[in-house]
């Protein structure tokens, strides 16, 4: 086999096989694989010197934080196609682990997600900056102010997702007024965490607006702005500094910029 015969030469193996899940790289697999992709992409520059966007081609492998990837992801992708038509796109949904840890492996090329959980080691360019905001559902107490408090909805169940660099962070929102939430669950999804508040068992902060404000069974949600003078929060493109990007990676970059400069961002 190709890969034996790699593997031979390489003097280690790159795969390790897995009963009932295939083959997975090894360590020193992953490493090759970053090395491999560099390579490939210092020798793409080298063929692309003096080339259009048009004519670059190959394939540009797109992770996306999986609440960004549905708003987003697909209207990048037609427009970067209008630019790079030659360019096979594959896109992944990502946790916040498994984004920074893929793009190390360089398993994906460019990461789309919030400024969380990132490598130092990590260029961080930035697209947007969103404000977070109260989610209610309809009729609750606080519904009908113009805007609400941390301190206001700390005395009302909060309702978080369950990825670690997620609700740390909406708790560390409180936690630096110096207020705890009177009881806190979570939801293993953001549409989830959305539901449950619809419903009527807690409030949440968000910074992800879907339009519409309803939950996917209907009920509709109310949106508050919050009065405290908050931190934003970044929507960036993210790659591993000690890898090379591709001429279509850079490409791509200039299209995000670009599409998010000329469009408003979760607004009602």
């Amino acid at each position: 086999m190709a890969i034996d015969n790699v593997e031979a030469t390489l003097g280690q193996k790159l795969f390790v096989r897995q009963r009932g899940s295939g083959i997975a790289l090894t360590s020193f697999g992953r490493s090759a694989v970053a090395k491999a992709k560099q390579v490939l992409a210092e020798a793409d520059e080298l063929v692309g010197l003096g080339t259009r966007d048009a004519d670059v081609g190959g394939e540009l492998v797109l992770g996306c934080f999986e609440d960004l990837a549905p708003y987003f992801a697909p209207a990048l992708i037609r427009a970067f196609s209008q630019r790079c038509p030659a360019v096979t796109v594959v896109v992944r949904d990502e946790t916040f682990e498994t984004l920074g840890r893929r793009l190390g492996d360089a398993a994906i090329d460019l990461g789309l997600t919030y400024d969380l959980g990132l490598p130092s080691h990590f260029a961080r360019i930035l697209l947007h900056e969103l404000r977070p905001h109260a989610l209610l559902p309809q009729g609750h107490a606080l519904a009908s102010q113009a805007s609400v408090s941390l301190a206001e909805l700390a005395t009302h169940p909060l309702i978080t997702t369950d990825q670690p660099h997620s609700w740390q962070h909406m708790l560390d929102l409180f936690l630096s007024r110096g207020l705890s939430p009177v009881s806190q669950s979570t939801a293993s999804s953001f549409e989830l965490q959305r539901s449950m508040v619809a419903n009527g068992f807690g409030v949440a902060v968000s910074y992800t607006r879907p339009y519409g404000d309803r939950s996917y069974d209907g009920l509709p949600l109310v949106c508050k702005p919050l009065s405290d003078p908050l931190p934003m929060q970044r929507i960036i493109l993210t790659h591993d500094t000690r890898q090379r990007l591709s001429k279509a990676a850079l490409a791509f970059t200039e299209v995000a910029k670009e599409w998010f400069a000329s469009h408003d961002i979760f607004t009602a």
